[in-house]
Order: structure tokens, then sequence, then C-alpha cells
């Protein structure tokens, strides 16, 4: 499922809900997929620290790591390459509605978080407050 919003594509998980994913983060999240295997799996979630009190994380993990309570979401490219993403509920709770997109630019670049529930955000985009 995809949506425009102000010139930029966006998918969500093949239920409707998850994280949003901008089409150039999907391709590359794609990418790394196939390049770590097919048994594993894209963990997304936060924890204590970071300079603004939590920090994001996204780490591939194998099928076998997939905890009963998480939860599971499917993606589809455009291009039709497919990946898992899961998330534990404690940290969906901070970043439901999140929208996750990737710079190529050579100083910035990388995954960018936007997080609506974030208060406060420092100035290297991982680190937020609630």
């Amino acid at each position: 499922m995809s949506s425009q919003n102000a010139n930029t594509i966006t998918h969500t998980a093949s239920d409707g809900k998850g994280i949003l994913i901008t089409e150039t983060a999907m391709h590359q999240l794609a990418r790394l997929c196939m390049e770590q295997g097919k048994d594993k799996v894209l963990r997304v979630g936060v924890r204590s620290g970071g300079c603004s009190g939590m920090s994001y994380t996204m780490d591939f993990v194998s099928q076998g790591e997939i905890e009963t309570e998480d939860k599971i979401y499917e993606y589809q490219t455009t291009s039709g390459e497919s990946f898992r993403v899961i998330c534990d509920p404690k940290s969906l709770l901070y970043i439901y509605g999140m929208q996750l997109d990737f710079s190529n630019e050579l100083i910035g670049g990388g995954f960018n978080f936007t997080n609506p529930n974030a208060t406060q955000t420092c100035g290297c985009g991982s680190s937020f407050a609630v």
C-alpha cells in the first residue's frame, strides 16, 4: 500500500499499518535484506540512551529471534521485492506512525527517522524524547 505525501511516495505494510517507508528507503531496505539472506528480518525499535533520551535501533535478526509478542509487517516494493519488519510492542508505542527515509547525500546521508510522537529530537536525527 502506498500514498502520495508532499511529492514523496510512502509505503505501509501489506495490512495498511506499520512504519511509513519512503520509496527510496524501500529499495535500500529490500537490497539490504536480500544481501542478508532469506533467513533475516529487519528489527526496528527504540532503546534508552542518546542525547535526547531514546534512540532508534535497526538490526537484521534471524527469523528464529522473532518473539511471540512482536508485530510483523510485510512490505513490498513497486518492483516486487519484499521484506519483513518486526517491532516489539513497547517500541511500537513510541514509533507508531514514524516515517523512515533514506538519503544518499554525502553529509547527513543514511536512514532518517521522522517521528510524529517525538517532542524533542537531537541534531543527529537518531535520538528523541516523548
